[in-house]
């Protein structure tokens, strides 16, 4: 027997059908660039809702428009129901939306509390803000597992801790709706899995959430609903638990992607590079490196597997001349300097050592630069570029980026297009493409995929096998495990500058590997 609605309970249920949000027919464009074409969108209140698509898809520019950085030139925002006009943040703030962006907008030199009230003050004495806030910062630390000393320095939190300070931000300023732009592009697993439970949390405490990612599988762990952009378009909406990683990459792509590393075993020739008792004090007198032991030989990838922090940063600049170290080394069985005289980027790259920095923005790019001006930094002194002594052909460079754009698949292969105006997947492709068009001996790649979206992923991935194949020895670092049991042929485990282990990829799996990532043999 049915029970019959009253009209209170007709209104409790057509209200709860109310989107949070809703996007109508929103456009964007950036001169010729169409950003954002048409797009429409309905996020359910209380839920977590991820947004995939490559680099480059719009999804950012969509969030920007959401947050109050740019305005749309057509379309409609509705929130909880009600058309809304966002011309800036502070309006979004105030109708509920916060927002974590990649790299975090925090102050270094302030402590939490006074990032959390910074901009919210709320009186023009500080002391009993200050005041205030500490309690409602210990009450929502408790209540939505965001635990940080609000009398800690940005500067001295881990990454981890520096997004919940960014989280806790956002639901000071009471935000309902929180957005969420590639939030565990820079966490370790372990912090990332910390993230997740904290959503879920806001999500039961009624927060509705937006996530940005490029990661399908946190799409499918943590998510309700996933739309798919792609080129500016919303392509497809699902049901999280009605999808696949597969379908989901094929939408965001637009053709079938391989969601897996294809390979034939290797074939590993000599020894290309041997290290032995390789040790490094940092300038705080902190010992990075314990004495490292390993070999790379040719035709191989050495997969370098660890928390980040573990000293594998410090291994790859040891290794491509950026960072004095002790120990021995021998490169094709000669001696290679690890400080003084012939221990620099410049003469490794003479030697055939090629190098992928983690941070393509700090070490790969310099952002300012045009493209065709960065894939000649450390190569300006290849004969190609220089036909008289005297000066460089830049023509010459401009060519060859084209080339290098043409085989990386660079988007758009434009040359003079400055770094910065490319995505962080296009960036990366530069980078790769500057190291390993030079046909390198040895390529020191570290976080390859970082932040890039899943064709990019693809594409990357092949052109490292491809490299392997070619005979090049690769020593790997990435902070992706299922990168490193996908890519390498050996795997060496990190933990506090010390190996811990080494394994083949087919005689372990990832509890083995973790166990010695904590530290325990």
């Amino acid at each position: 027997m049915s029970q019959t609605q009253t009209p209170q309970m007709r209104q409790d249920t057509a209200a709860s059908d109310i989107p949070a949000i809703e996007l109508r027919g929103i456009c964007k464009a950036f001169g010729p660039v169409q950003a954002n074409k048409n797009i429409s969108i309905r996020v359910r209140r209380g839920t977590i809702h991820g947004i995939v698509g490559e680099n480059g898809a719009g999804k950012s520019t969509l969030m920007s428009i959401l947050y109050g950085f740019y305005r749309a030139d057509a379309g409609e925002i509705l929130i909880n129901g009600r058309p809304t006009d966002i011309p800036d943040s502070l309006s979004a703030i105030r109708a509920g939306i916060g927002m974590v962006f990649q790299h975090f907008k925090l102050v270094e030199n302030f402590t939490v509390l006074e990032n959390v009230i910074l901009g919210a003050e709320g009186s023009a004495l500080l002391r009993p803000s200050l005041a205030k806030a500490r309690g409602l910062l210990k009450d929502l630390a408790r209540e939505f597992e965001l635990n940080v000393d609000p009398d800690a320095l940005i500067e001295n939190l881990s990454v981890g801790h520096q997004q919940r300070v960014e989280i806790l931000k956002a639901l000071y300023r009471e935000a309902d709706i929180l957005i969420l732009d590639e939030p565990t592009g820079v966490l370790t697993p372990s912090e990332a899995d910390h993230l997740f439970r904290i959503l879920r949390g806001l999500k039961e405490q009624g927060k509705t959430i937006i996530l940005i990612t490029h990661k399908l599988r946190e799409i499918m762990d943590v998510t309700d609903d996933v739309s798919v952009m792609r080129r500016g378009e919303m392509v497809a909406t699902r049901v999280t638990a009605q999808t696949s990683p597969t379908e989901l990459a094929e939408l965001m792509v637009g053709r079938k992607v391989l969601l897996r590393v294809e390979k034939t075993p290797a074939t590993p020739g000599d020894d290309v590079l041997r290290v032995q008792s390789l040790r490094l004090v940092d300038g705080q007198g902190v010992e990075r490196l314990r004495g490292l032991d390993f070999t790379l030989r040719a035709g191989e990838i050495l997969g370098i597997a660890g928390v980040a922090g573990n000293g594998q940063s410090e291994l790859l600049e040891v290794l491509a001349g950026l960072r004095p170290a002790t120990g021995q080394a021998w490169l094709r069985g000669a001696v290679l300097p690890l400080s003084g005289p012939g221990a620099d980027a410049q003469t490794r790259r003479a030697q055939a050592v090629a190098h992928v920095p983690e941070d393509r923005h700090r070490r790969g790019l310099v952002l300012n630069f045009h493209a065709w001006e960065n894939t000649a930094l450390g190569y300006h002194n290849d004969p190609a570029y220089n036909p008289t002594p005297w000066k460089m052909d830049n023509d010459a460079i401009i060519r060859d980026t084209s080339a290098k754009m043409a085989a990386f698949d660079v988007r758009p292969p434009d040359p003079q297009l400055k770094a910065s105006g490319f995505s962080g997947g296009n960036q990366q492709k530069i980078v790769l493409a500057r190291e390993i068009e030079h046909a390198p001996d040895v390529l020191l790649v570290g976080q390859p995929t970082r932040g890039v979206d899943i064709g990019a992923i693809e594409f990357i991935h092949q052109r490292l096998i491809r490299l392997r194949d070619a005979g090049a020895a690769i020593l790997l670092v990435s902070v992706e495990l299922d990168e490193i049991m996908a890519l390498s042929d050996r795997i060496v485990v990190m933990f506090d500058g010390r190996i811990m282990g080494e394994r083949l990829p087919e005689k372990t799996n990832a509890q083995e590997l973790g166990l010695l990532m904590a530290g325990m043999a």
